[in-house]
């Protein structure tokens, strides 16, 4: 049975075809720009536009496996305001976390427990600015962390690195319960024609797949550039209020 996929701020269906190509299902997507949304209809006809996402209840959403996601990344870009999550934009980032909180809470209601409750995995993309964005500076990405970290294991604190900044590339794990892992991925390296930096964060709400999706070569559709995430090293240990955390980043 094939995995199913919900594509929140989905634009003109970017992770609905990358997960065509391995096989996963995208039964529906949140859009509100009029010729993005054209286009997807066009691409996939099949998918349902469920709208706005601030207008989502997210236990009236059909259950997916997979939630994905670029929230808007205005207000965390260098280039623009660097109001961070506290922007009207990118602030959105918060929506997205409530929406899979609402399914997961259905899904408990219809009887789902355990690894089971869906959506299980989530997808966040974002520009690199978020690493640094926030007050006090790179607040808002230990917000993101912890956001996601808080669907699964309720109130949660993650602390800031100790250098005070975040790498390119890292994971949180707890366990066989809970996995979460970022990497920093340049379009030049990936069949692209330009240099476009994007972070891309994987959690796996219910066990510990994160760091093997986003970091095991064999499973990307695709190849990595050298240097980009070919190693991983112990880098220190964090608490998170539930216990310690194996943390690991990338040079």
């Amino acid at each position: 049975m094939s995995l199913t996929m919900g594509s929140l701020f989905d634009g003109i269906g970017g992770f609905p075809l990358a997960a065509q190509h391995i096989v996963i299902q995208t039964l529906w997507a949140s859009e509100i720009e009029p010729f993005p949304i054209k286009v997807t209809m066009e691409r996939f006809p099949e998918m349902v536009h469920v709208g706005d996402i601030t207008k989502l209840n997210g236990a009236d959403l059909p259950p997916v496996d997979i939630i994905c996601g670029g929230s808007p990344c205005q207000n965390l870009s260098l280039a623009g305001n660097r109001s961070g999550l506290k922007g009207t934009q990118s602030g959105l980032f918060y929506e997205m976390i409530r929406v899979i909180k609402e399914m997961r809470d259905a899904d408990r209601n219809r009887g789902q427990t355990a690894q089971f409750v869906r959506p299980r995995w989530c997808i966040w993309e974002n520009v690199p600015g978020a690493f640094s964005s926030g007050e006090p500076p790179c607040e808002d990405f230990r917000i993101v962390l912890e956001s996601f970290a808080g669907i699964s294991l309720g109130a949660v604190s993650i602390p800031r690195p100790e250098s005070g900044k975040w790498k390119p590339a890292g994971r949180i794990l707890l366990g066989d319960t809970f996995s979460l892992a970022w990497r920093t991925l340049d379009a030049q390296y990936w069949g692209v024609a330009q240099r476009r930096a994007r972070v891309y964060l994987i959690v796996d709400l219910a066990g510990p797949s994160a760091a093997q999706i986003l970091f095991d070569e064999k499973g990307l559709f695709g190849h990595s550039s050298p240097g980009q995430g070919e190693e991983q090293t112990p880098a220190a240990t964090i608490g998170t209020g539930a216990e310690d955390t194996g943390w690991f980043d990338t040079s």
